[in-house]
């Protein structure tokens, strides 16, 4: 049967009021076509004569050759049974031209036990286009974009492909990569950046929505495998595609040229240093390594110039070779005491020692070290020879680029508060913050006019808080320490000056670079109970409680490697070691390792979400839980206290099977308590 019977009126409904309309036999196979309307022949070009013509299913072959199977599967299904399904694909027309259509089909079975399909076709095809266009730019536009709703932990809801490769994501079942990559940053898009970062960012949204406009600007965001990248973007609010209100960013990166401006600022500060010290070292604490910068008059160290060195040996040798012997513990336990601070330990002041070394002609000779903050983890070790002044004569002329870029460079390096010129006993302030302004006693409106004309050195220093004799000294020595009372704090404050050496003939200009060296240190907390940051529960089921809350840690494997640093007991824990624990059965692979530091970053940012960052330390890729910091029933029952004896009921961390080894050593008594 070719056409299906029906009154003259209704067919004329068909052929022209509905789209596509088409009905077929789904029964018995193979589906064959048994009406088409006009609005059909209109839509492909073939006449109806054609689309009917012969047994087999002549629209089958209109359907595009890499939509056929798909199609086919949606006759089958249509074929088991009374239901209603939609599907999209493309037919080629009579011209050649193709035309995207949506499909919705009702499957009915008539009187006779047969099943015929009532099929109607909506044309796409401007809509299809258009996505098409807008799925190129955004994959080939070097742009990331996030949509993200307006929430107060914003949840992000689309993240293009160039934004996940900018933050290092794998598409769900990449084979490097765990399947939820995005879904770590999906429910909090907070977890993209820095600790430092996000309140800032979290006040850039709420500007944004109370006043309705766009912002742009820099911010940094952590990449899956924990390093840094640099952003520059756009943030709005508008309405998505369900009326409801939404934040959407576009992002550029910047990582590269903001590394090579890092780069191009840092040898500019080094240079300028460079005029005032001897030797400078770059210790980078994130790369454990240490690089010989500069080096005035030192034959002992040109081989090994620009040359990144194991950190610790690298010191060791250079203290061994280069410091007096009577000196040496002083230096290590300086070096020491920098290496294992707190990075980001508010209020922390540069290091500073002074101790007799080496000379580059083989004398003994005092110097004078201190440690320069320029990124969160990379210091400047500079140091310089206290000049006798019986070789005023022999020191080196002045580098007078020194000052045109003294004054940017002490701003941009928070160290350096204070900068100025002396020429032949004139004064030419360069730079200083407020502050140091009133230790000299000048007001900010009266440095800036100073700035513009040499000042006579009595003058300058008569309203200061130090004498005449004092900055006398100074030029003469290269170095001075001043104690003023700061009105503003309250408090005794200390500022050291450094001074540029004066050249052979006395008549080029000298600079000096004034840095806060208060004395003051935070305080560190004391070991014990009251300083506990988290309560840790080990016997049993393994849980870690912050304020008596219980952390519901999002994935289950950084919850893991928490548990396994509690097992170490403060004892440091490499990634290979760390890998074999998580996935016994995989070997150290760039996979698992890539794995397994996407799993500390989970951890770190968990913690650092739940305020306790600092309960977990790393160094030079291995971690270790501070057992200063934690309340643990584990730690408790070891300490011996007879109070803690029955912590112990026979259970140890049930949750992973590795801590079998320290229950048996707990349940034989090889851990005393």
């Amino acid at each position: 049967m070719k056409n299906m019977p029906v009154s003259p009126e209704i067919e004329s409904i068909l052929n022209h009021s509905i789209s596509g309309f088409h009905q077929y036999a789904l029964t018995p196979q193979p589906a064959r076509m048994l009406f088409v309307s006009q609005n059909l022949c209109d839509m492909t070009g073939f006449s109806r004569e054609e689309l009917l013509s012969g047994e087999a299913d002549f629209y089958l072959s209109l359907v595009h050759p890499a939509d056929r199977k798909d199609y086919l599967g949606f006759l089958n299904r249509l074929s088991l049974g009374e239901q209603r399904l939609t599907a999209e694909y493309r037919l080629v027309r009579k011209d050649g031209g193709i035309l995207y259509v949506s499909d919705s089909a009702a499957s009915r079975r008539r009187e006779d036990g047969s099943l015929v399909g009532d099929s109607v076709l909506t044309d796409i095809t401007p809509l299809k286009k258009e996505n098409d266009s807008l799925r190129f730019l955004n994959e080939t536009i070097p742009c990331g974009f996030i949509r993200y709703t307006c929430e107060k932990q914003p949840k992000i809801t689309y993240m293009n492909r160039q934004m996940r490769a900018i933050l290092g994501l794998c598409d769900a079942g990449a084979e490097d990569g765990s399947p939820d990559d995005l879904e770590f940053y999906k429910d909090n898009i907070f977890l993209m950046f820095p600790v430092e970062e996000r309140r800032r960012f979290a006040l850039y949204l709420n500007r944004i929505y109370s006043q309705n406009s766009p912002m742009a600007g820099e911010i940094t965001v952590l990449r899956c495998d924990g390093t840094k990248a640099y952003l520059f973007g756009w943030v709005t609010k508008c309405v998505g595609d369900r009326g409801t209100e939404e934040f959407q960013s576009v992002c550029m990166d910047i990582t590269r040229r903001r590394q090579e401006q890092k780069a191009k600022e840092s040898r500019r500060y080094i240079k300028a240093l460079s005029d005032v010290y001897d030797r400078i070292f770059e210790y980078d604490l994130s790369n454990h390594t240490v690089r010989y910068l500069h080096g005035q008059n030192t034959p002992a160290f040109p081989w090994m110039k620009n040359i990144p060195m194991q950190l610790e040996e690298a010191t060791e040798a250079c203290i061994r070779d280069m410091v007096a012997e009577k000196d040496q513990e002083q230096v290590r336990a300086f070096f020491d005491a920098f290496l294992h601070r707190k990075e980001d330990t508010p209020g922390l002041r540069p290091s500073q020692i002074r101790y007799q070394a080496r000379s580059f002609d083989g004398s003994i000779r005092t110097y004078t070290g201190i440690f320069l903050k320029i990124e969160d983890s990379v210091s400047l070790f500079c140091s310089r020879r206290m000049p006798d002044t019986r070789e005023t004569d022999s020191l080196r002329t002045e580098n007078r680029s020194l000052k045109e870029n003294l004054k940017e460079l002490v701003t941009r390096f928070t160290d350096g508060i204070a900068a100025f010129e002396v020429t032949n006993d004139l004064v030419t302030p360069l730079y200083a913050s407020d502050n140091v302004c009133g230790f000299f006693g000048f007001n900010k409106k009266e440095w800036l006019q100073m700035m513009k004309k040499g000042t006579p050195l009595k003058y300058f220093v008569e309203r200061s808080r130090a004498s005449f004799e004092e900055f006398q000294a100074l030029l003469q020595n290269g170095e001075a320490e001043f104690t003023y009372f700061d009105l503003s704090t309250g408090t005794q404050r200390q500022i050291k000056a450094i001074c540029s050496p004066k050249s052979a003939a006395g008549t080029s200009p000298r600079y000096v670079m004034l840095y806060n060296v208060d004395r003051k240190q935070p305080e560190e907390p004391k070991p014990g109970r009251n300083s506990a940051l988290a309560s840790i529960r080990a016997f049993g089921y393994f849980d870690v409680f912050v304020g008596g809350k219980p952390i519901p840690f999002r994935n289950k494997k950084a919850k893991e490697l928490l548990a396994l640093l509690v097992d170490r007991r403060g004892g440091y824990v490499s990634s290979e070691e760390a890998i074999s624990f998580l996935w016994e059965d995989e070997p150290v692979t760039p996979v698992t390792l890539a794995r397994y530091r996407k799993v500390a970053l989970r951890l770190k940012n968990t913690l650092a979400e739940y305020g306790i960052p600092g309960i977990v330390e790393a160094v030079d890729g291995k971690r270790r839980i501070v057992t200063e910091l934690v309340r643990c029933d584990l730690y408790d029952y070891l300490s011996g206290d007879e109070k803690y004896a029955q912590l112990f009921k026979g259970c140890y961390l049930t949750n992973y099977s590795w801590g079998e080894n320290t229950l048996a050593e707990l349940s034989g008594g090889l851990l005393y308590p």
